[in-house]
């Protein structure tokens, strides 16, 4: 018996060593682990939290003390671009209701497109009623935008923010849009929107809005500065987890073992931190970024090194969550098995600890099982040499995502009641399935150079390139144009929502595909780190604002 069984352990490992591994050649880690653990801040002491709540008085004094309706709009559009808006939801939402109950914003307008474009972007961000049609007096007899020599570029700025808060069918917002980009073109003025706001990362560009808040020095200092200290104090607090979970993940010591993947940590940190920003959230962004960090792990398991045998194993092994099914898997899957699986088991258990919640584990398992399934497909594809239509990409690809993975973390992590938890999560599925799209078309947006090098699975550019028998740059741009009506979609169900989806949790989960956009919107953020990902680390996570 002993030799029969010696034997199967032999031909199993010369099975196992005969299969032909893959390489994606990534970049190695840049960061120094070491050095992360000796970051240190003085803001998470006592008196810069009290020099805040004296500051927070003080902004809300100043609503009090304005009349002039833009002049208040202009106040809450500057909270809201130093990530500040939680602290004044009580102030922004009595002056807007205000001002909209006595019909302050028509008056505000009087045929001024800066003042019009701003009133309509700030009412719809916190879910207000207003029509495209503040903008007909901007136009002509045949619907298109008058042109005038005395037409700066603020208002047209203005008027393209305004555009991207548009919904399906809003036809003149699209021309808005049009008019906009074409005359900022002609003036060179469009490398000053490099992101919109209301697809970008708010707390990804807090210190840029403050250094050009303070350049036009028409912002009160006190706003500025508890701008400053918000950042330093979140800042501080984030270091600390960040260091907590280099350390969980050098522990982990698949680095060591899985040396065909990416050890991303930091970025995947940085994701985390992207999505949720407040100080109180310590706790999901440590689950969120363990999360994303075996996502990019299976990943790499079933794009560049597992065999279909051992995929098909491990996918099953997911569904069941038994480890007795992958006693024969090669020694780098079975050690990212067990650290899934332990992994995600002490996060149900940290949950219910903190939450008083009870067991949320089978909704782990079926989203790491919807996952890994929707991998499993996509590496079918590729070992067939199968290229999907479109539409059955897409149909796949939002799972494999992980969009439906990150939301279910996500509002885990900021839920406060379990009950009301599962009813936002089931009740909101499109929004999760647009914003998973998203990420999901960015992601290849991205990576598809890259990917189509190395022989990869199909992408949504290359499936459409076969599909309709376009160039690569025409399958671009029809993919980018998807995204777009996917953003119209998202804004049609939380602007028309009741409560304003933008304001709630559900925000949070749209936060993952604002991510999304940053990271792979010049290239793979992700396996490239020494780009936009690397400043922006630099920037958000290890140096403070310098205060006088």
């Amino acid at each position: 018996m002993k030799i029969a069984g010696d034997q199967q352990s032999l031909n199993n490992r010369m099975k196992i060593e005969s299969v032909e591994r893959r390489t994606a050649n990534y970049k190695p880690n840049i960061w120094n682990y070491c050095h992360l653990q000796t970051l240190t801040n003085k803001y998470d002491e006592e008196e810069y939290r009290r020099q805040v709540e004296s500051l927070k008085r003080e902004v809300s004094c100043i609503f009090g003390q304005m009349n002039d309706p833009v002049a208040k709009l202009e106040l809450i559009d500057c909270i809201s671009k130093l990530a500040l808006s939680h602290y004044f939801e009580k102030d922004i939402s009595e002056n807007l209701n205000n001002m909209v109950n006595m019909n302050n914003f028509v008056f505000c307008m009087k045929e001024n497109l800066y003042h019009t474009a701003l009133c309509f972007r700030i009412l719809r961000q916190y879910g207000y009623e207003i029509s495209q049609d503040v903008f007909l007096c901007f136009t002509d007899d045949v619907g298109e935008f008058k042109t005038s020599a005395h037409l700066d570029a603020k208002p047209i700025l203005q008027l393209l923010e305004a555009s991207y808060l548009g919904m399906e069918s809003e036809c003149l917002l699209d021309t808005a849009h049009v008019f906009a980009m074409e005359n900022l073109r002609a003036n060179h003025e469009i490398f000053s929107l490099v992101c919109p706001l209301h697809l970008s990362v708010e707390w990804f560009n807090v210190k840029k809005h403050i250094h050009v808040l303070e350049k036009e020095n028409k912002t009160r200092s006190m706003l500025l500065q508890l701008g400053k200290l918000n950042f330093n104090i979140a800042q501080a607090q984030q270091q600390k987890d960040l260091k907590e979970i280099v350390r969980w993940w050098r522990n982990l010591g698949l680095s060591e073992t899985l040396i065909f993947t990416r050890d991303r940590v930091v970025e995947s940190f940085l994701w985390a931190v992207g999505v949720v920003s407040e100080p109180q959230h310590g706790s999901l962004r440590k689950w969120l970024t363990k999360v994303i960090m075996f996502i990019l792990i299976i990943d790499d398991v079933y794009d560049i090194y597992g065999s279909m045998e051992e995929l098909e194993c491990f996918t099953h092994a997911v569904n069941r969550w038994n480890h007795t099914e992958i006693k024969q898997l090669p020694e780098a899957i079975r050690r990212c098995f067990f650290a899934l699986y332990d992994t995600t088991n002490d996060m149900d258990l940290q949950i219910q600890q903190e939450k008083g919640w009870n067991s949320v584990l089978s909704y782990l398992k079926k989203g790491w099982a919807d996952f890994c399934q929707a991998l499993h497909v996509e590496a079918k594809w590729y070992h067939t040499g199968y290229t999907p239509r479109l539409w059955e990409y897409l149909d796949n690809g939002w799972i494999s995502s992980s969009g439906p993975l990150l939301s279910l973390v996500v509002l885990f992590g900021v839920g406060q009641d379990i009950t009301e938890t599962i009813d936002i999560l089931e009740n909101n599925q499109e929004i999760i399935y647009y914003s998973s799209l998203i990420i999901r078309l960015c992601n290849d947006q991205g990576t598809s150079t890259a990917e189509l090098e190395r022989g990869d699975a199909p992408s949504s550019i290359l499936c459409y390139m076969r599909e309709a028998n376009v160039t690569e740059q025409e399958a671009r741009d029809h993919i980018r144009n998807i995204i777009s009506n996917l953003w119209k979609k998202i804004n049609g169900l939380c602007i028309n929502g009741s409560p304003n989806l933008l304001q709630t949790l559900v925000k949070y989960i749209i936060n993952i595909a604002r991510v999304a956009n940053f990271i792979y919107q010049n290239g793979d953020g992700f396996s490239v780190q020494d780009g936009d990902t690397r400043d922006q680390v630099l920037s958000c996570l290890i140096e403070p604002f310098p205060l006088i």
